[in-house]
């Protein structure tokens, strides 16, 4: 008897849910994709191959239901002036919070090809294959996207660069590789 493909999907729920939250810089939201993909990917277990990549396929699933959801609620204003948030917001005092902000502000100017090409890549440790696999596009172009995002976050991180825009002073060195543990 074959083992069930259903068992396996608990063992990648981790994973699922820090990329889910790297996408949408929201744990609730994050919560609602990973579940959604859980169900889909539940109910149509019988459309997944075996022995190839569940990860693969439970991430790919992940991402076309993040970007259903955002094309569903692009439009949507929740608070246009940002009195909520600046009500929420706690200024750093720590200087690790401090480059954790300012590589959050240097990743938001990535295009989101670029996000989610360093996220597979940098924070959820897939190959560049997989990643390809994943996106649906060529192991060139997955490095490419790597190559020209870690490029783009050096010249902001190190204020190095004439695009340089960070508060972060000159002399501060940091680079590229390193992965902050709450992005």
């Amino acid at each position: 008897m074959t083992p069930d493909p259903r068992d396996e999907l608990v063992e990648h729920v981790r994973s699922m849910r820090a990329f889910a939250t790297t996408l949408t810089r929201n744990s609730a939201l994050a919560d609602d994709i990973v579940q959604d993909t859980l169900e889909k990917a539940w109910t149509k277990i019988d459309q997944f191959e075996a022995g190839t990549n569940m990860r693969a396929w439970l991430f790919t699933i992940l991402r076309n239901t993040y970007y259903a959801h955002f094309r569903k609620h692009r439009r949507e204003v929740e608070d246009a002036d940002g009195t909520l948030a600046g009500a929420l917001t706690q200024s750093p005092d720590h200087d690790g919070r401090l480059e954790l902000r300012d590589f959050n502000a240097a990743f938001a100017t990535l295009n989101p090809e670029q996000q989610e090409a360093l996220i597979l890549i940098g924070a959820e440790g897939f190959s560049y294959e997989e990643a390809a696999e994943t996106v649906g596009a060529s192991v060139g172009t997955i490095k490419s996207r790597v190559n020209r995002a870690r490029a783009r976050l050096t010249e902001l991180l190190d204020g190095d660069g004439a695009g340089g825009t960070l508060s972060t002073p000159p002399s501060r060195s940091r680079g590229a590789g390193k992965r902050p543990s709450a992005a």
